[in-house]
């Protein structure tokens, strides 16, 4: 599944609106920089104890999750963060029909953390904060996401 290109001033307009509500200044790095810096920002908005701002963390969610899906394509796993995307991955049998026999959920903050390796996948798991189900359904091997 090839990734969702994410529009450069959707990140940037989301970006710089989480960075107003930590009271910090608008963005000025490279265009290249803006997913990991829109993900740095919403970790810190976490790191403070504020909801970070709704689109800022959407954005961050799905830029995440479609680095997963292009570091290990495939289809046999869904991963779904609701409310803000999901996507298949993972290499072996396609699933076609229903719901898929490989899922794992979890919320945003989770994702993010495990993406970039803040928590480990049975961290994760052993408190609950990952719903996984199906024999290939154990993210681990492909978490944290590389550069």
């Amino acid at each position: 599944m090839p990734s969702r290109k994410l529009d450069p001033e959707k990140l940037r307009a989301a970006l710089d609106a989480q960075l107003v509500a930590l009271d910090e200044p608008p963005y000025d790095g490279p265009a290249a920089a803006l997913p990991a810096a829109l993900v740095a920002a919403v970790l810190a908005a976490y790191d403070r104890g504020l909801t970070p701002e709704r689109d800022a963390a959407r954005q961050a969610v799905r830029h995440l999750l479609d680095r997963l899906a292009t570091a290990a394509p495939g289809r046999t796993v869904e991963v779904r963060v609701p409310p803000y995307a999901a996507v298949q991955a993972i290499p072996g049998p396609r699933h076609t029909r229903g719901t898929p026999p490989n899922v794992v959920e979890t919320d945003g903050r989770t994702w993010i953390e495990l993406a970039v390796g803040r928590l480990t996948w049975e961290e994760a798991v052993a408190k609950g904060a990952v719903s996984a189900s199906g024999s290939r359904a154990d993210l681990s091997a492909h978490l944290p996401l590389g550069d």
